[in-house]
This record gives structure tokens, C-alpha cells and sequence, in this order.
């Protein structure tokens, strides 16, 4: 694992030892692509993924919604913790990264479970909305954050009532916690964080997983 947030290196590696129990092709998944891709750092790690999986197990979902698919970890993690009948709906706008990531969909043999749909994911989740693909029972946002608060309010259209979003890096290693870093992502992010606590449509926790990780059950 990888803290964001400032955990020692003998911390890390004793959650990583003791903290989860992770799949073969999911540690192959994390460690072919921290050598291989140059953008690794936008890779869930594995006690985010055991963690996820771990909710969704508590809640019994069955319908899973993930926004930013990268290398695929955080889906085939979802997938893996969900039962055989279990449909996820994964949005991305990366070919080249799907493509990877399909291939350890079908080593784990999860594919089945997995729709994947590549293009803008505004455009797909206004087109789930107009077809009336919900109610899903929990979603994940881990794409663009600058468009973070539209897929908050798309897939919060989605969701059945009692149903949970998680949005990742909601942290932001830190920059949200003062003004004094205006890039626009930070921007973004301080802003949601302070829109979703104002939220009284949803139940909320902001934990200290990873890049921090808000939760927001719809009542």
C-alpha cells in the first residue's frame, strides 16, 4: 500500500501484510502496474480495495456503479468481493487502460459480471438516467475531479435509497485541509467536501483510508 496521508513505511507494510488478504491477480494487477505505468499513482491500494469490498459485502450489494476504471484494480476488487449474480457498470474514457484491465477480469474469471463502457462519463450517466438503468447499491468516483460534484448528483440519481457512494481522494494528500492551494482540482474537491457535509439527502463519513475516502449513504 501507499498512504497519501502520511502513514510510516513500517505502518504501510504492516497493513499490507496483516491488513488484507488479496487476490493473486489482484496483487498482479497493483505491481505490473506500479512498474509499468507512469501513472500508477492513480491505482487504488490494496487495503482501499479490501476495504471497499468489506462494505459492499456488509451492505449485500449486488449492483455497483464505478466511475474511473484506470488498470481495473478497483473493479475487479468490487468484483471479487460480490456475489456470482452481481452486475457492475464501469465507466471510462481510456481504451489503452481498459484493454489492460480486461485482461485481469478474465484471469480472475469476473468478466461476466463486468459492463464495461467506454466514452465521457457524463454522457453515459445522463443516458443511464434517461433509460432508467438504477438503482444500483453502491457507487465509486474515482475519475476527473473537477467533475466530481456532477457525478455526485448523477449517480445520486441512481442510487437506492440506503445505498452508498464513495469518493476517493477526498483528501487530496492534505491541500483540501487549507485555502492555500487554489489549483483547480483542490478547488474542487475542498468545495464538495464542504457541499456533501450540507447535504442532508445522504448520511456521511470522510475516513482516513488512503487519499481519504468520503462515504455518503442516501437516506
Amino acid at each position: 500500500m501507499k498512504s497519501d496521508l502520511g502513514l510510516s513505511p513500517a505502518v504501510e507494510d504492516f497493513v499490507s501484510r496483516f491488513g488484507v488478504r488479496e487476490h493473486p491477480v489482484l496483487l498482479r494487477c497493483r505491481a505490473e502496474t506500479r512498474r509499468n505505468n507512469p501513472l500508477a499513482m492513480m491505482q487504488i491500494g490494496e487495503d482501499q480495495g479490501a476495504f471497499m469490498g468489506l462494505l459492499a459485502r456488509l451492505m449485500g450489494a449486488a449492483r455497483y456503479l464505478e466511475i474511473g476504471v484506470f488498470t481495473g484494480y478497483s473493479t475487479l476488487a468490487m468484483a471479487l468481493a460480490l456475489p456470482e449474480n452481481a452486475s457492475i457498470v464501469a465507466l471510462d474514457i481510456s481504451r489503452e487502460f481498459t484493454d489492460i484491465a480486461r485482461g485481469y477480469w478474465d484471469e480472475a474469471g469476473v468478466s461476466r459480471k463486468i459492463d464495461l463502457r467506454i466514452g465521457p462519463a457524463l454522457e453515459s450517466l445522463d443516458r443511464m438516467i434517461a433509460k432508467g438503468e438504477g438503482p444500483f447499491d453502491m457507487a465509486f468516483i474515482d475519475a476527473d475531479k473537477t467533475n466530481y460534484d456532477n457525478y455526485y448528483e448523477r449517480v445520486l440519481q441512481l442510487l437506492r435509497p440506503g445505498g452508498l457512494i464513495a469518493l476517493d481522494n477526498m483528501l487530496w494528500s492534505g491541500k483540501v485541509a487549507t485555502d492555500s492551494d487554489q489549483s483547480p482540482d483542490t478547488v474542487a474537491l475542498r468545495a464538495l467536501n464542504a457541499r456533501i457535509h450540507a447535504d442532508t439527502r445522504v448520511d456521511i463519513a470522510l475516513v482516513t483510508v488512503a487519499d481519504g475516502i468520503m462515504l455518503a449513504r442516501k437516506k
